[in-house]
C-alpha cells in the first residue's frame, strides 16, 4: 500500500513539475480560445455520434463478459487465453442455437396466448372507462390489430416499413456489438494501449492501471447482472407455473430481463403479470402479485446487493438519476447502459480527479486497487 501511494505521489509531482507555465498576453488568450473551441467541437461530435458510441460501449461490455467467462474457465480448462475464449464462443453459439430451436416451438404459442389475454383485458378496461365518460383509446381504436392495420393499406405499409426498419437496425446493432466484443476480447492489450498512448508518458502506467480497473468493474457488473437475470427468470417461471398462470416462461423471462434496468424495470414487469392474472379471478391476481412482489423484494434487497457490492457501490439515488437522464437523452440504449456507464465513470472520477488531481488518497477505499484488477 505504501509503495503504491509513493508511486502515485511521484506521478503527481512529475505531472506538476512538467506542467508548462501559464502564458499571458495575446498568445495565451489565443491558446485558451483554441482549446475551448476544440473542446466544444469535440463535445458536439460526441453528441452527434452518441448512439454509435453507446453501441461501441456495449461492445466493450460484451468483451468484458467474454473475458470474465474465459477467466472463470482457467482453473478447469488448462489452455491459453485464446483457446479458452474460442471455447466460450462455441458454448455461447450452441446455447443460443438450442434456445432458438426450443423457443421456436414454445415462445410463439405462449406469446399469442398472452397477447390475446391482454387484449381482452384492455377491452374490459376501455368499457369501464367509457361508462365513466373517459375514452382512453379513442373512438376509432379497435382491439383487433389485424383489422386495424388492414383497413387502411397505406397505414399498413407504413407500419410494416417501420417494423422492418427497426428490426434491421436492431440486428445491425447487435451484430456490431457482437463483433466488437469478440475483437476487443481477443486482443484487449493492444486496444487499451492505443488509448494509453494519448496520455503523457509519465502518466501512462497510471492510466493503464485505471483502465484495467474499469475492465474489472465491467466484468463483475455484467456477470452479476447475468446471474440476477437467470435467478429471477427461473424463480418467477416456477412460481407462476405452480399457481397456474398461463405463459409462465414468457412472463418469467420478461421479469428476469427487466432487472437489467434497476428500479424501473421490475415495476414495469409487474404489469403484464397483473393483466394476464386479471381474467382468471381476484384470488389468482392477488397470488400472482404477492408472489412476484416477494420474489422481486428478495432479489432486489438481498440477492442483488450481495452479488453487485463487489463491483458497483453507487448510491441508489444517483443510479436512478442516471437512468432517468440517460433514458431521456438517448432512449432505450441510455437506460440499458446507464448502470455500467455510471460505474466506469465513478472509477475515472475517483482515480483521476479525487486521487490524482485533488491529492485525496481516501478514494482508495473505493473498490479494489488497480494492481489487483489488471490483465493476467
Amino acid at each position: 500500500m505504501s509503495e503504491v501511494s509513493t508511486g502515485q505521489q511521484q506521478i503527481r509531482e512529475n505531472a506538476i513539475s512538467e506542467a508548462p507555465a501559464v502564458a499571458y498576453g495575446p498568445r495565451g488568450f489565443l491558446a485558451t480560445g483554441l482549446a475551448l473551441l476544440v473542446i466544444c467541437v469535440a463535445l458536439f461530435l460526441v453528441w452527434q455520434t452518441i448512439s454509435s458510441l453507446l453501441i461501441i460501449f456495449a461492445g466493450v461490455l460484451f468483451a468484458a463478459f467474454l473475458d470474465a467467462a474465459a477467466r472463470a474457465m482457467a482453473p478447469v480448462v488448462r489452455l491459453n487465453r485464446v483457446w479458452r475464449l474460442t471455447f466460450v464462443l462455441l458454448l455461447l453459439t450452441a446455447a443460443v442455437g438450442l434456445g432458438l430451436v426450443w423457443g421456436a416451438g414454445k415462445l410463439p404459442e405462449q406469446t399469442r396466448l398472452l397477447l390475446k389475454v391482454m387484449d381482452a383485458q384492455f377491452d374490459i378496461l376501455q368499457q369501464h372507462l367509457l361508462s365513466y365518460g373517459v375514452d382512453l383509446l379513442g373512438p376509432e381504436w379497435g382491439r383487433d390489430f389485424a383489422q386495424w392495420l388492414v383497413s387502411d393499406q397505406g397505414r399498413f405499409f407504413s407500419h410494416a416499413q417501420l417494423v422492418l426498419g427497426g428490426a434491421s437496425s436492431f440486428l445491425a446493432g447487435m451484430l456490431v456489438i457482437v463483433f466488437l466484443g469478440i475483437l476487443f476480447a481477443f486482443d484487449p492489450s493492444s486496444h487499451r494501449d492505443s488509448l494509453v498512448m494519448l496520455a503523457r508518458p509519465t502518466y501512462r502506467a497510471r492510466t493503464r492501471g485505471v483502465m484495467d480497473e474499469m475492465g474489472g468493474v465491467l466484468r463483475l457488473w455484467f456477470v452479476g447482472q447475468l446471474i440476477r437475470i437467470i435467478l429471477m427468470t427461473l424463480c418467477v417461471w416456477v412460481a407462476l407455473y405452480l399457481i397456474g398462470l398461463p405463459g409462465p416462461f414468457v412472463l418469467g423471462l420478461q421479469a428476469g430481463l427487466s432487472n437489467f434496468v434497476p428500479y424501473l424495470g421490475p415495476i414495469l414487469a409487474a404489469i403484464p403479470i397483473a393483466l394476464v392474472a386479471m381474467p382468471l379471478g381476484g384470488s389468482l391476481l392477488i397470488w400472482a402479485v404477492v408472489v412476484y412482489t416477494i420474489i422481486q423484494s428478495i432479489e432486489g434487497y438481498v440477492i442483488g446487493p450481495l452479488i453487485q457490492r463487489q463491483a458497483v457501490e453507487i448510491p441508489p439515488a444517483w443510479t436512478l438519476v442516471a437512468i432517468v437522464l440517460l433514458g431521456a437523452m438517448f432512449g432505450v440504449m441510455g437506460i440499458a447502459l446507464a448502470m455500467p456507464l455510471v460505474a466506469v465513470g465513478r472509477v475515472a472520477i475517483i482515480r483521476f480527479y479525487v486521487e490524482d488531481y485533488l491529492g485525496d488518497d481516501r478514494g482508495r477505499v473505493f473498490n479494489k486497487e488497480p494492481s489487483q484488477m489488471g490483465v493476467p
